[in-house]
C-alpha cells in the first residue's frame, strides 16, 4: 500500500459528504468545518519514487489501527482530542448529522445517557476518527504506513471512513440509524450481554443451551442465548434473554467458567434479537455512496477483508445478527511466517480493550501495540 493511497483516504473521502452540495444528509453550519482539507497535503502529489519505497518497507515500518466498539464508552473521552487541529469541527459536523450536542454528552454526560445505544454509537464512532487526527499530528508516518484496519462492532464503520470506503457524514449517518434501530430493538425485548472469560474445558455451547431451556421454563418462548463475540481463547460474550445470562452467572461453575461479567450494553446485540434493526440499516446503506477501501479492512462477520462495496453493504447489515469473529479477524491480520517481523499497532478511541485482547491473542503482536489517549486534558483546551 503505497503511501500517498494510505493517506488520500483520510484526506480526500472523510469530509467529503459534509460539504457536497447535492448531499441528502445534513450539513454542518456554515464555515465551521471542511473536514476534507485534514490531511489535504496528502493528497498534493502524484505517486513517486518515494511512494514507491513505502511499499518495499519492512512490516515493523506499517501500521495497522483498531477501532473500538460500544461498551469503550466513558464520560469524558474527547476531552483529551480537543487541543489537535480541527477536532472542534469535526464534532460540529457530528452535530448537524445527528441533531444533538455530540461533544457535550461525551465530554459531560451522564454516563446512563451515554451509555443508550442511541448515543453511545455515534460517540464512540467520532471519537475513534478525532482520534485519528490526533494520531496523525503526533505520528505521521503512522497514518502514511497504515496497512489494515478493522474495527469491533460499530468500530467497523469507523475503520472503514478511515480506509475511504465511506464519505464521514454518510458514515455517521448510518451509524445513527443503525443505532437507533438497535435501540428500538432492545427496548423490546429485556437482553443484554455477558463477558465470560472460561477455561479450555469450558462449555459455551452446552451452557447456552442449557440457559435457552430454563427460559422455556419460566415461560419464555423462542429465548436467545449464543456466543456473540469471539474474544480470545477460551473469552467468549455471550448475548440474549436476560433471565439466561442470570442462569449462567448463577450456574457458572458447572460449566468451568473463571469470571463473567454484564457488559454496559443495553442489548443481546449480534444475535437474531437484532433482526428489526436489520431493514433499516440496509436502506440506509444503500444510499451511502461506499467505495473500495483504500486499506484493507476486515470485517467482522468472517474476519476477511472487504473486497468490493457490495460486499461491505452485505456484511455490514448481516453484523447485526452474527457474532463478531475478532478472534479470528486478529489472526487474519497478524498472521505470518515465522520470523517475520509484525506492524506497530494503534487502538484508536476510548478504552484499551483491544489491545487487553491483541495482548492474548498475539502477544508478538502485542508488543508494538499503542493507544491513543482520548481522556486527558490538553493544555488550554477552553473547556
Amino acid at each position: 500500500m503505497s503511501v500517498r493511497v494510505a493517506r488520500a483516504a483520510w484526506a480526500r473521502d472523510w469530509g467529503a459528504g459534509c460539504r457536497r452540495g447535492a448531499s441528502n444528509f445534513p450539513l454542518p453550519p456554515p464555515g465551521a468545518v471542511n473536514v476534507a482539507e485534514l490531511l489535504r497535503d496528502a493528497t498534493a502529489a502524484e505517486e513517486g519514487p518515494r511512494e514507491a519505497a513505502a511499499r518495499r518497507r519492512p512490516p515493523g515500518q506499517c501500521s495497522v489501527l483498531l477501532f473500538p466498539g460500544q461498551g469503550s464508552q466513558v464520560v469524558g473521552m474527547g476531552r483529551g482530542l480537543l487541543g489537535y487541529p480541527r477536532v472542534r469541527e469535526l464534532y460540529a459536523a457530528a452535530r448537524s448529522v445527528l441533531g444533538y450536542d455530540l461533544l457535550e454528552l461525551s465530554l459531560h454526560g451522564p454516563q446512563e445517557a451515554l451509555d443508550r445505544t442511541v448515543h453511545c454509537q455515534p460517540a464512540v464512532f467520532v471519537a475513534s476518527l478525532a482520534a485519528v487526527e490526533k494520531l496523525h499530528h503526533l505520528q505521521p508516518a503512522v497514518i502514511e504506513n497504515c496497512v489494515a484496519a478493522a474495527g469491533f462492532s460499530v468500530g467497523e464503520f469507523a475503520a472503514l471512513v478511515f480506509a475511504g470506503a465511506m464519505e464521514f457524514s454518510e458514515g455517521l449517518h448510518a451509524v445513527k440509524i443503525r443505532a437507533e434501530a438497535m435501540q428500538e430493538a432492545s427496548e423490546a425485548v429485556p437482553s443484554g450481554m455477558l463477558s465470560v472469560l472460561g477455561q479450555p474445558q469450558s462449555k459455551f455451547t452446552f451452557a447456552c443451551l442449557e440457559a435457552r431451556e430454563h427460559c422455556k421454563t419460566l415461560g419464555i418462548e423462542n429465548p436467545v442465548c449464543e456466543v456473540a463475540s469471539y474474544l480470545f481463547p477460551d473469552c467468549r460474550v455471550i448475548s440474549g434473554h436476560l433471565e439466561a445470562l442470570r442462569f449462567l452467572r448463577k450456574n457458572s461453575s458447572k460449566y468451568h467458567f473463571r469470571r463473567t461479567k454484564m457488559l454496559p450494553v443495553s442489548g443481546g446485540f449480534h444475535t437474531r434479537l437484532m433482526e428489526p434493526a436489520l431493514e433499516p440499516l440496509a436502506q440506509v446503506l444503500k444510499s451511502v455512496a461506499v467505495k473500495e477501501p483504500l486499506v484493507s479492512v476486515h470485517s467482522n462477520v468472517d474476519g476477511n477483508r472487504y473486497r468490493h462495496p457490495k460486499h461491505i453493504r452485505k456484511l455490514l447489515v448481516q453484523q447485526v445478527v452474527s457474532p463478531v469473529k475478532w478472534e479470528q479477524t486478529m489472526h487474519a491480520v497478524y498472521g505470518r511466517r515465522k520470523g517475520t517481523g509484525f506492524p506497530k499497532t494503534f487502538e484508536v478511541g476510548p478504552g484499551k480493550q483491544l489491545g487487553s485482547i491483541l495482548k492474548s491473542c498475539n502477544l508478538q503482536a502485542w508488543r508494538s501495540y499503542g493507544h491513543v489517549e482520548v481522556l486527558e486534558d490538553p493544555e488550554d483546551d477552553g473547556t
